[in-house]
Parts: structure tokens; C-alpha cells; sequence
């Protein structure tokens, strides 16, 4: 995966830390994570209730290829090893849910950004993102992730974004915490026993 992608440890550092790095001074996109971080235990209880309901869940934000993008990306951070990836852990229908309670102008340039992706992965490849191979799709997110990015600052700033909130998601997340931390319902969310919001009380 190259520096494509994360390890455990280093995820875990970078959601203990409350921030991305280099993304930390890129305001929308740090605005875009601490949202995340701060709807975590609602979002998923929401992301809950509506796996639930008899319509089940849709996005409110992504259309049907932008959240197959979000969860291919979001499996390329965090991958499946002996225990699930992001995409187990329903990591897009949380980046779904972040980006409709975020401000309308994060969510337009996070939605540029997936345009964006698409667009260069075309450049590259002469097709989208989720179509591209994996080893193609690996060597367009190292060329965003390097120590001197060889991509537009669009691209680096939106994977920023995505990588913060892929954390974020799978951290607080029943999988993330209970399988990959073995948490037994005492740590980051120690409340996530439904959501309290009168409108998903119906």
C-alpha cells in the first residue's frame, strides 16, 4: 500500500491527536474533521437506527459513485487485515451523514474533491477512481500522500480530508472499537446506547 494508507498505530496517533498533520492548517479541511469528530457517537447512532428502519439507510449527501468512491478510499486507509476495514465498519455512510451536518462550503469542496479524484484518475488511467485497478489506484493516493506531493493541492487537501474522517469513523465505530480496540462498551463511546435526538425518537 505504500504510504498510501495507514497503519493501526499510526491512525490511532492521528485520532488521539485530534487532527491530520499538515491538514491541521488547511481551515475547511480541519473544519471538516473536528465536525467529524465532534458528531461521532450521534452519527453512528443515526447511521444505527436507520440500518434499522424499514427503508433501511441512503445517503443524504453522496449520490450512489460518489459513496463508491468514498468507500473504496476509505478501505484503501484503513484496508481489511485480520480484522474489518472501513468499509466493514460503514465508513462512507458516516462520511455521508458528516457532510450533511457539515457547512455548505466544506461539503462543496469536499464534493469538488471527488470530482477531482475522478477526473485525474482519468488523466492517469483513462478511467474513474473505483475503476481503476489497485495498483493504480494505490499510486495516484501515494503521489497525495508523499512528503512533497506531486498533485495539485485540490487532490492533497481532499484526501487530507478523507483520511481524517476514514479515522474518525472507524475509531468510533462498533467495529473499530470493539474488534479493533477491544473496547467492551467503557471507552469513546461509552454512551452510544441510541440517539437522544427527538426527531429519530419516532
Amino acid at each position: 500500500m505504500g504510504r498510501a494508507g495507514l497503519n493501526r498505530r499510526e491512525a490511532l496517533g492521528r485520532l488521539a491527536a485530534g487532527g491530520i498533520g499538515v491538514a491541521a492548517s488547511i481551515t475547511w479541511v480541519e473544519t471538516l474533521s473536528a465536525r467529524a469528530r465532534e458528531q461521532a457517537a450521534h452519527t453512528h447512532a443515526v447511521l444505527a437506527s436507520a440500518a434499522q428502519a424499514p427503508a433501511g439507510w441512503a445517503p443524504k449527501v453522496l449520490n450512489g459513485h460518489q459513496l463508491a468512491t468514498v468507500a473504496t478510499l476509505s478501505e484503501l486507509v484503513i484496508p481489511e487485515t485480520n480484522t474489518p476495514g472501513a468499509r466493514a465498519a460503514l465508513v462512507d455512510r458516516f462520511i455521508d451523514q458528516t457532510l450533511r451536518a457539515a457547512p455548505r462550503p466544506d461539503r462543496t469542496r469536499f464534493l469538488s474533491g471527488l470530482a477531482w479524484i475522478d477526473a485525474r484518475s482519468r488523466t492517469l488511467f483513462a478511467k474513474d477512481f473505483v475503476s481503476a485497478s489497485a495498483p493504480q489506484q494505490t499510486e495516484l493516493l501515494t503521489r497525495l500522500s508523499a512528503e512533497t506531493p506531486s498533485e495539485d493541492r485540490a487532490g492533497v487537501e481532499f484526501f487530507n480530508a478523507v483520511k481524517s474522517m476514514t479515522i474518525t469513523g472507524y475509531y468510533t465505530s462498533e467495529i473499530g472499537l470493539s474488534q479493533e480496540l477491544g473496547d467492551d462498551g467503557r471507552l469513546v463511546l461509552a454512551e452510544f446506547t441510541g440517539c437522544t435526538h427527538q426527531e429519530h425518537q419516532r
